[in-house]
């Protein structure tokens, strides 16, 4: 697997396949094509569908500023290797330079030829079940696992993701307004954070905050804000929200934050190398289920649960999340995205808890729920796959 820098990326919202990959992959063109006379991208499936929605119009338009520079969306052609294809055009005189690029989730790309997570692979091992017998058998937790593959520079880059989750959370508190789009979507989390219930419960409390969290990161992602996909721009909101909620409740120092993203990490990991964490390809499931596995490994790794702890609460985050469709209204990363933040964040505390006290006597792997996802993805029809032609996409437009 990767190192977690290729999944705790850092960059700017509001759709990491559909900004930040584009975007990296019209940067690495450029610089093989740097004096063409004009360039072209053609955007096929997902990218061409929702694409205007999702800004890949604008960042494109913004990498080839100053040359000339034309998009075509094809809607019709197939794309069998993956949903979000992208072939860029450069042209000079007769002579013509073609290149396609698959954006598979994250803000990763990968070029037609090339084999997906051939990067930076710095662990050996591919399946929980491996992960949790090497830790068993080194009497060691995920987070020094981590450690060791990665090295111990990790934890400066993950300091580094943590100060931008919190800085996230703070700038969404505070702003106001409405969301660019066109829908009209207000911004909700200073009102969550700010407004009490007349009679506040400790729950209704819990609740509250923790939505308020998930809320400001995802409004800070809609805007185009600078954020951390965790696994997704789309689901960024779940993994910060619950870390952030946690930390004053015990105290939790930053090193123990760091380690707890780590071990969430990894569960993203095996997920993106396993199955998919794109909702163009797998669904909602593969975003916003992947980003509450991460949550809920995390949280359960600051409580010091053990490792069959840890996995069944990751799975049960997966598991119920099955079947999840991507549906974004006029295929922007609001409704329902930003909300569904709030509610896996909630999930995730949930699913610890129930971890907690029913781990001994589950019967479903991590590692089975994982390619059950996968196959529930790939079996859900494309229109609930980030094309914005099916379910709330489609009833809203009516």
């Amino acid at each position: 697997m990767q190192s977690l820098r290729y999944l705790y990326r850092i960059g700017r919202g509001p759709s990491s396949s559909h900004t930040m990959g584009p975007l990296a992959a019209a940067v690495a063109f450029l610089k093989e094509n740097p004096a063409a006379e004009s360039y072209k991208a053609i955007l096929y499936g997902s990218l061409a569908k929702t694409g205007p929605g999702h800004m890949t119009d604008r960042v494109l338009e913004e990498a080839f500023a100053g040359r000339k520079f034309e998009i075509v969306y094809d809607y019709d052609t197939p794309t069998d290797y993956h949903p979000n294809t992208m072939d860029l055009f450069a042209y000079s005189g007769e002579a013509e330079v073609k290149k396609r690029y698959y954006s598979i989730g994250g803000g990763e790309i990968i070029a037609e030829g090339e084999a997906p997570h051939e990067h930076s692979q710095v662990y050996p091992l591919n399946s929980f079940t491996e992960i949790s017998e090497y830790c068993r058998s080194h009497d060691i937790r995920i987070w020094q696992y981590v450690e060791e593959c990665e090295g111990e520079e990790i934890w400066d880059y993950l300091l580094e993701v943590w100060k931008v989750m919190q800085n996230a959370i703070k700038e969404g508190l505070e702003a106001q307004g409405i969301l660019h789009g066109g829908i009209g979507t207000q911004r909700k989390a200073r009102y969550l954070f700010r407004q009490k219930h007349i009679d506040e419960s400790a729950e209704t409390k819990m609740n509250r905050l923790i939505c308020a969290y998930a809320y400001a990161v995802s409004e800070q992602n809609a805007s185009g804000g600078l954020i951390v996909t965790a696994p997704t721009c789309g689901a960024c909101g779940v993994v910060p929200a619950t870390m952030k909620f946690l930390q004053p409740k015990r105290n939790f120092t930053d090193e123990q934050i760091i380690h707890a993203l780590a071990v969430g990490g990894v569960i993203g990991n095996l997920i993106k190398t396993n199955a998919s964490i794109s909702g163009a390809e797998c669904g909602c499931q593969a975003e916003i289920g992947t980003a509450c596995a991460m949550a809920a490994a995390a949280a359960a790794e600051l409580y010091e649960l053990d490792l069959d702890q840890i996995e069944y609460a990751a799975e049960m985050s997966i598991e119920h999340h099955l079947g999840l469709t991507c549906d974004p209204i006029l295929g922007l990363v609001q409704i329902p995205c930003i909300e569904r933040n709030a509610i896996a964040a909630m999930r995730a505390l949930n699913a610890v808890n129930l971890a907690d006290f029913l781990a001994d006597s589950r019967m479903i792997s991590f590692d089975m729920i994982v390619n059950t996802m996968y196959e529930t993805g790939k079996d859900l029809k494309v229109i609930y796959r980030e094309t914005s032609e099916g379910g709330l996409a489609k009833n809203f437009n009516k």
